[in-house]
């Protein structure tokens, strides 16, 4: 193969897990600014050195390995605190257990092995495991509030809800179309919004969340099957993206780290 097919190849193989990256560095930093910092970060270091490449791991590995690299070194930095939510936030991150967060997205969010997530944070797989479990007990006793679910399939509705109220968390209701969302989100204002992309009208679970930010500042978890249709970087994306079918650690996850991060980016 001449370098430049393996240049090609190699190219192509990375921005294919680009999104994913993008996905989880949002989750992690509850900015989707501050996230896009990051990849961008880790892509000028790819650029510079591609030895971290040179093994057998697959390529979304040895990507996130090279994120973490850059952001631990780093001293995990996020941006100052500008308002009352986001100080909060940072008070709560400071309390969290180090790399318990991480750990727990790796996994849940991402769906890495433990195995994986120890190359990726070079621990080793006990610690991967204990970080997990910490790093749930810590998230779901940090926050609880109102969490309104946007979803027209009536089984899956009632598992998110039977998850989310296992957290603590009071569900406002469940909108079936966009119309019904306007309507429950104007008379029972949430805390979060879990939302599906297509509903049962055919209407558009995104342009619903669009019409809902425009009275209300909350973070929004979407769950779909369609996860390409959000995670294309033409516009500002959700930070927590979960595709269908999905394990009730996703969403136990994703719900703990949305609430905790209330100024969470979200589609605007």
């Amino acid at each position: 193969m001449s370098d430049t097919t393996a240049q090609a190849s190699f190219s192509e193989l990375l921005a294919a897990e680009l999104p994913y990256l993008r996905r989880y560095a949002r989750a992690l930093t509850g900015s989707q600014s501050r996230g896009d910092q990051y990849t961008v970060a880790t892509l000028e270091a790819i650029l510079k050195d591609r030895s971290p490449f040179e093994n057998d791991d697959p390529m979304k590995v040895n990507l996130f390995k090279c994120f973490h690299s850059i952001w631990s070194t780093s001293g995990q930095a996020l941006t100052d605190p500008e308002d009352t939510v986001r100080s909060r936030a940072h008070g709560l991150l400071a309390k969290l257990t180090a790399n318990s967060r991480e750990a727990l997205l790796l996994r849940t969010i991402e769906e890495f092995t433990p195995v994986n997530i120890a190359k990726i944070m070079q621990i080793d797989v006990k610690k991967v495991r204990h970080l997990i479990a910490t790093a749930n007990t810590e998230l779901a006793s940090s926050v609880t509030g109102r969490v309104m679910i946007i979803e027209d399939e009536p089984i899956i509705a009632a598992d998110i809800q039977a998850i989310v109220t296992s957290l603590g968390h009071e569900v406002t209701g469940v909108a079936r179309t966009h119309t019904e969302a306007l309507a429950l989100g104007k008379e029972h204002s949430p805390d979060l919004i879990l939302a599906d992309i297509q509903l049962a009208d055919n209407s558009s679970g995104i342009d619903a969340v669009n019409d809902l930010l425009e009275l209300m500042d909350v973070p929004v978890i979407f769950i779909t099957a369609f996860p390409e249709r959000l995670l294309t970087g033409d516009r500002p994306e959700p930070a927590f993206l979960i595709s269908k079918p999905f394990q009730e650690a996703q969403i136990l996850s994703a719900v703990s780290q949305a609430m905790f991060f209330a100024s969470t980016a979200t589609l605007k």
